[in-house]
């Protein structure tokens, strides 16, 4: 089954770091975020992705171009003009790389890889969230469920403290943060069928997350899968920051592979 990853997105609340590369390329822990994606659903055993590119898509293709190179040790004789490539350091990846243009929403970028899935079912992630998730657990559910698309729904840690209030306004109980506010949200990581590409009705112009899964919910066709442990989106600094400093001390949740 392929994995699906949008990667196109200008990722404008970390201008600090996306400014000079597209943000699932910026790193954690001197690997980039999209690495640490592609290793998770690769622990699980999917090893075949499609990334969706966009903004400064060179830097990603740049990236696996020279992935050999790059953690190999190698030995250049400039003299005889050759290469030697020692301790190769690679992984068991099929890459598939598609321009899917600098402004196209979510939907449309997925709309622009359709030829690619082999009208087979697939997975489809952001890049820019970890998960220490059960991807075989997630694949198990979404056949179980018989419906057209399964989302993972998560809670993450909360920003505000709650209130349990009565009606005349005493406060029964106070929670500082409560996990997701008291809600579940899209934490990304679905398992989509092909037939799902009919509800893509307005090409590049397409937003995933609203026509298609709005009408998906309507219709019942949308399964959510519940994930109660780690989860983290890398939207802002303090995010990546939070995420290589769980990298750096050996705390990181999602890397299940070491």
């Amino acid at each position: 089954m392929k994995v699906v990853i949008l990667a196109g997105g200008y990722g404008t609340r970390l201008s600090e770091e996306t400014d000079l590369r597209p943000k699932p390329m910026v790193e954690i822990g001197g690997r980039p975020i999209l690495w640490h994606i592609m290793k998770i659903y690769s622990y699980w055993g999917f090893n075949d992705f499609v990334i969706l590119t966009g903004y400064k898509s060179h830097v990603i293709k740049d990236y696996f171009l020279n992935y050999y190179t790059r953690y190999s040790d190698i030995t250049i004789d400039m003299a005889n003009n050759t290469v030697e490539i020692h301790n190769h350091r690679n992984e068991p990846w099929k890459v598939t790389m598609l321009y899917t243009g600098q402004d196209t929403m979510t939907g449309g970028r997925l709309l622009r890889a359709k030829a690619f899935l082999n009208d087979e079912p697939f997975m489809l992630t952001y890049g820019d969230g970890l998960s220490d998730i059960n991807i075989s657990a997630l694949l198990e559910a979404h056949n179980k469920s018989n419906k057209t698309v399964t989302v993972t729904s998560v809670q993450p840690q909360g920003r505000f403290g709650a209130l349990s209030l009565t009606d005349d306004g005493a406060v029964v109980s106070f929670t500082e943060k409560p996990k997701g506010d008291g809600t579940w949200i899209n934490g990304g990581f679905f398992v989509m069928e092909s037939s799902v590409f009919k509800y893509f009705e307005s090409g590049d112009e397409t937003i995933l997350e609203k026509e298609p899964m709005q009408q998906l919910a309507l219709d019942g066709q949308l399964h959510a899968y519940k994930h109660t442990g780690f989860w983290k989106s890398m939207d802002t600094l303090k995010d990546k920051n939070d995420l290589t400093s769980l990298w750096t001390t050996g705390m990181a949740p999602w890397a299940a592979w070491l």
